[in-house]
């Protein structure tokens, strides 16, 4: 425990220095000047070294009448550095005047003590000073392992998303922002062979660590599912009953996600999908029209099963390209339902090369503000023309 005592006076040092030691507090540094005290501290005039370096002390006894800086200024600049400011200051003072008192405590001192200085007043202020810097120490100590496991955790979440894909007649791209360190939007492809890929894009409802949780449960079942299942309607039919295992009937929040899912033949030239309540993904075709992939059925997790589900087929001729994308692409857009997605078909179409960095300063740039309002996805299919049988819709 190192405790700085800054005062002009050198009488002044030694009795609050021996009350101190008489308390057992021995490791005790001195400074005769509020400027000495902010060169010991590596924010002086006379600092060469800008960069913050770490400060062993746990309280500072500060004098408030000093020549050429009071205590209240130190007080102050010393409020302006991060790595400082939890350093608690009790101000020593002869000075009665309760405005100047208040001017102490508003500067960032956390208490005072007046002169003559009465050792068990200030022992008392001082225990007190350090058990609530204990304290706060503890919660940084806390929040920082909190804060380090949310990015080992974000970590682990996002070496779970698929690779690109780059095949002769099939190519699969995605841009992926979360809206902080864990996020609840999920995508997966996976060649289920002979030509054939199943591709999910899922968001999970709300944001944060139970969204992200859910999303890992997902992504633990999703390959097994795709793989076993590989029709649309089986697939979400299955996700949706492996999500109700999870037994959240009792929480106060109704847990869901929107998802759509598809199955690209690319020797058949087929896309067979199911929408389960998610943005419709839009398919540009090589003539310029677009199809939009709408809803087929309600979110998976809301009931134990799904009713009334549409799978959906078509298929496709020469280079075209599908792409699918969820909330927080359309919430960057104003205005109507059919106005965001006209926006989306203006600037999504053309090309069906995949184009990352177009797509980055479209959709992927932070506002002003520097916060995002939801996690953003954009998976990006290029269906490449080619050589294909034919089959019946």
């Amino acid at each position: 425990m190192r405790i700085l005592i800054v005062d002009d006076n050198p009488t002044n040092v030694i009795i609050i220095r021996e009350i101190l030691k008489k308390e057992q507090y021995r490791d005790i540094v001195t400074a005769s000047s509020a400027l000495e005290m902010l060169d010991d501290l590596g924010i002086g005039e006379r600092t060469t070294d800008l960069r913050p370096k770490r400060v062993d002390i746990d309280l500072i006894l500060l004098d408030m009448m000093m020549p050429e800086m009071d205590g209240i200024e130190a007080c102050r600049i010393i409020q302006q550095y991060d790595h400082l400011k939890d350093i608690p200051i009790i101000m020593v003072t002869a000075v009665g005047d309760s405005k100047k008192l208040a001017e102490a405590l508003d500067a960032g001192a956390v208490d005072y003590v007046t002169k003559p200085i009465n050792k068990v007043e200030l022992m008392a202020r001082i225990r007190l000073a350090l058990r609530l810097k204990h304290e706060k120490d503890w919660h940084k100590e806390r929040e920082q392992r909190i804060k380090d496991e949310l990015t080992l955790a974000a970590m682990v979440q996002n070496a779970v998303l698929s690779s690109p894909i780059e095949e002769e007649l099939f190519e699969v791209h995605a841009l992926y922002q979360p809206s902080a360190e864990l996020a609840g939007d999920l995508y997966a492809w996976y060649p289920l062979g002979d030509g054939r890929y199943g591709i999910i894009l899922l968001d999970m409802m709300g944001h944060g660590i139970s969204s992200s949780l859910f999303c890992m449960f997902i992504a633990s079942v999703l390959k097994d599912t795709v793989t076993t299942y590989v029709e649309p309607e089986k697939v979400i039919q299955e996700l949706n009953r492996r999500f109700n295992q999870l037994h959240l009937g009792d929480q106060l929040i109704q847990y869901y996600f929107t998802a759509i899912y598809l199955v690209v033949d690319t020797r058949m030239k087929r896309v067979d999908y199911v929408n389960a309540g998610h943005p419709p993904a839009l398919f540009f075709q090589q003539d310029g029209s677009v199809m939009t992939l709408d809803q087929g059925c309600c979110p998976v997790g809301l009931f134990d099963r799904i009713d009334g589900m549409e799978p959906r087929s078509f298929h496709y001729e020469g280079n075209a390209h599908l792409a699918m994308y969820t909330d927080g692409i359309l919430e960057l857009v104003e205005g109507s339902h059919e106005d965001k997605l006209d926006y989306l078909k203006q600037h999504l179409g053309g090309s069906s090369e995949w184009r990352e960095d177009v797509m980055k300063e479209q959709f992927f740039i932070d506002n002003p503000a520097g916060e995002r309002e939801d996690d953003k996805c954009l998976v990006w299919i290029t269906l490449k023309e080619g050589v294909g049988g034919t089959n019946e819709d």
